[in-house]
Parts: C-alpha cells; sequence; structure tokens
C-alpha cells in the first residue's frame, strides 16, 4: 500500500465546504474513465491476482481539524504518527487482497489549508500511473476534459508464448541470509529518518564520481545515481555486513519508455521493472565512491526492452517475486512524478510526501514546489550509523 498526502494553501475561511464538494464530484466523474479503482482485488485459479471491475466504488473520508495547516510543519519529514491521520487506511486488513484499491481523504482546516491523503494498493498501478490518474482528476475538477485517458489493456506486459528467459535475473534470485553480527532488521528498533540533499551537495558528489574518456568527454551521473550508490554504501555500512557476503541495490525503474515503440500513453497498470546491482559488502564500502556509483550505472542501463521482457518470463515460469530482505535494499524515485502539478482549482500543494515508508524502501522525493532540495526517507535500524561516513 501506498500512502501519500497532499497540502494545499486552500482559499481561506469559508470555503473549505465547495472545495471538498468539488474534489469529491470530480473523483466520481473521473472514476468512469479510471473504473478498475472503483473495483476489487480477487485471487484467480492460477494464483495470480487480478482486479474485478464490480463498481462497488472507492470510499471518500471527510474530516476536519481545529488546527492550522501549518502546525502539520514539514511533511517531507516522514511523521507516520501525524500523517497517516491525513488518510484512510484499511483497518483489519489481513492481506493485500482485503485492502480497497484506492481510498481518498479530504481533511480541512481552520485556516482554510487543505490536505488530500491518497492510499492505493500498488498491486493495481504504480506510480507513474497514478500520477496520470491525478493528471486527470484534477482537470475534471476544474473543468476541463481529461488530458491522458487510462490505457487498460494488460496484455502489451504478458508472458510472451512459449515464455523465454534469455538474460539473467538476479533481482529475483535469493541472496545468502547475512550472518549472525548482522543487524537483524526484524528484531531491532526501527526509525523513520529523511535527509536532505540540497543542490550543492549533489554537484560535489557529482564531481567525484565523474569519468573523463577518451575522447576527453565527461560522463557526469544524474542525482539519482548518486544519491542510490551512497544510500547503498551508507546502508551496508549500517548493517554491519561482512566483507564477502553480496549486498544488492534494486531500483525501481519505470520500464514505459524501454519499449520501441513506448508502451500507450496512459498505461494504467504496474510498468516498473526492477535493476539490480550486485557486488560484495567489501568491494562497496572500501572502494572509491565511484566504484560504487559506475555499478549502480550498470545495473540501470541493463535495464532495456529485452530485460523487461525477459524478467516477465522468468516471473512466469518461476513464480517468485523480488528478494528485498537481509542484504539487499529498495530505492525509488518520486522527485519526477507529476505531483506538484496537481490542481483541483484551489492551486498547486506546496508540499507532497508519503505518510509512511514501506520496510526496507528508501524513497527519493522533492522537499516542496520551491524547492530543490531532493529528501531521501526510509524506515531503519540503527538511523544513526546510516550517514555516519
Amino acid at each position: 500500500m501506498i500512502e501519500i498526502v497532499f497540502a494545499f494553501k486552500g482559499e481561506g475561511r469559508g470555503s473549505c465546504s465547495t472545495a471538498t464538494e468539488t474534489i469529491r464530484a470530480s473523483l466520481a466523474e473521473v472514476l468512469v474513465d479510471f473504473y478498475p479503482f472503483a473495483g476489487r482485488l480477487v485471487m484467480g485459479s492460477d494464483g495470480k491476482m487480478a482486479a474485478t471491475c464490480t463498481g462497488e466504488g472507492v470510499l471518500f473520508v471527510e474530516a476536519m481539524s481545529d488546527d492550522e495547516i501549518r502546525m502539520l510543519g514539514d511533511i517531507s519529514v516522514v511523521n507516520p504518527g501525524t500523517l497517516r491521520k491525513l488518510v484512510k487506511h484499511s483497518d483489519g486488513a489481513q492481506t493485500i487482497v482485503e485492502e480497497s484499491l484506492l481510498t481518498v481523504q479530504v481533511t480541512t482546516f481552520k485556516c482554510g489549508g487543505i490536505t488530500v491523503g491518497i492510499v492505493m494498493n500498488h498491486v493495481l498501478v504504480d506510480g507513474k500511473a497514478l500520477a496520470d490518474f491525478l493528471t486527470c482528476w484534477s482537470d475534471v475538477a476544474r473543468g476541463r476534459s481529461p488530458s491522458i485517458l487510462p490505457f487498460l489493456n494488460r496484455s502489451v506486459l504478458c508472458p510472451r508464448r512459449p515464455p523465454r528467459v534469455e538474460l539473467p535475473h538476479h533481482e529475483y534470485t535469493p541472496i545468502d541470509r547475512p550472518s549472525e553480527k548482522i543487524v537483524d532488521c526484524r528484531t531491532k528498533p526501527h526509525v523513520y529518518r529523511s535527509f536532505y540533499f540540497e543542490p550543492h551537495t549533489l554537484i560535489q558528489l557529482k564531481k567525484v564520481s565523474t569519468i573523463t574518456t577518451h575522447d576527453g568527454s565527461s560522463i557526469v551521473p544524474t542525482s539519482f545515481e548518486v544519491i542510490s550508490a551512497l544510500v547503498w554504501i551508507a546502508r551496508t555500512k549500517a548493517l554491519g555486513s561482512d566483507p564477502h557476503e553480496t549486498t544488492k541495490l534494486l531500483t525501481a525503474v519505470d520500464g514505459r519508455p524501454k519499449f520501441d515503440p513506448p508502451l500507450p500513453s496512459g498505461y494504467f497498470g504496474n510498468g516498473i521493472a526492477w535493476s539490480c546491482a550486485e557486488c560484495s559488502a567489501g568491494e562497496l564500502t572500501c572502494k572509491p565512491f565511484l566504484y560504487a556509483v559506475q555499478t549502480v550505472q550498470e545495473a540501470l542501463r541493463c535495464v532495456t526492452e529485452s530485460y523487461i521482457r525477459s524478467a516477465i518470463d522468468h516471473v512466469e515460469l518461476n513464480r517468485v517475486v523480488v528478494d528485498y530482505e537481509g542484504n539487499a535494499c529498495c530505492i525509488s524515485k518520486w522527485s519526477r512524478l507529476s505531483f506538484y502539478e496537481t490542481d483541483f482549482g484551489f492551486g498547486r500543494p506546496f508540499q507532497v510526501a508519503p505518510t509512511m515508508v514501506p520496510h526496507n524502501l528508501v524513497l527519493v522525493a522533492s522537499q516542496s514546489e520551491e524547492s530543490d532540495n531532493l529528501v531521501v526517507s526510509g524506515f531503519l535500524v540503527m538511523p544513526w550509523m546510516f550517514f555516519q561516513s
């Protein structure tokens, strides 16, 4: 389940009820096109989950706060104790099938501020599909036609017949369980922490990991690549992995543009693939920072159409899931999703943030609409060690 909050300044006192009704009415209208959200998950006889388009609807909750919205502070600092009050999550659900596909909570504050809290079932769609849905929803709220209609044909990512696994897929290969001395993520205390990366810091990280080729040109890593490498190193150190143990960094990659031609615009589903950077803990923590960056870059380069097709077929034949326990770390990027373009008629959000981050996932997002800072958030063991060096 992905929980996310959009914080708006609103239009001031007395206008909250109108705004809430606009959000509710436009949601009902946009669900005509995005009707899978109004259905329910079922487990098929083949062991695969599917959405039945029953039209049962989306849970919509209205809430009020006697505080001003500024009391939330900087919501990019993930604080589940406060932020999870702004979303409606399923109470008592025992399995992912019992979770709703989408819930919406609108909370109004006495100053006129508004938050829209969304809980999305990741089984149905990914972040890009959610962003497309929000674009259409806000279009409808402002009296416009939806700008990105959903493409609902899932067959474009079906396994081939017969399935053909043409490449290795280490993202699905279980790694050796960590040694006994490693920090046990299941028994040690966990806390949320958010770390800010200002532009000048990212520039310095890029400088030390830029390569000059033989023809004099430079290969400069992206901000996400250097952050990913740094997080991977820091987490491996914090866990105390033995030097000989294998460590993996799994990165969620949007597969839509990897195809030729790209997947149809508005593809409504999970279009992500996992890249897998892999090496020994000793190599990762002892070699120069450039080594980690290059390992991440090479893994990302491997995510091609052929790689994704092969991965789909690998899952079909072996019925496996990504192994993210122990010495594996997952990282995902929200900073380029169009969340900050969401406008229901009373301006864009001044902040968008998750209310929580799932276990063993690190999330990279923008701090706010007005800031160039990137925020790295995670559910961490021994956070005081995470960025110690």
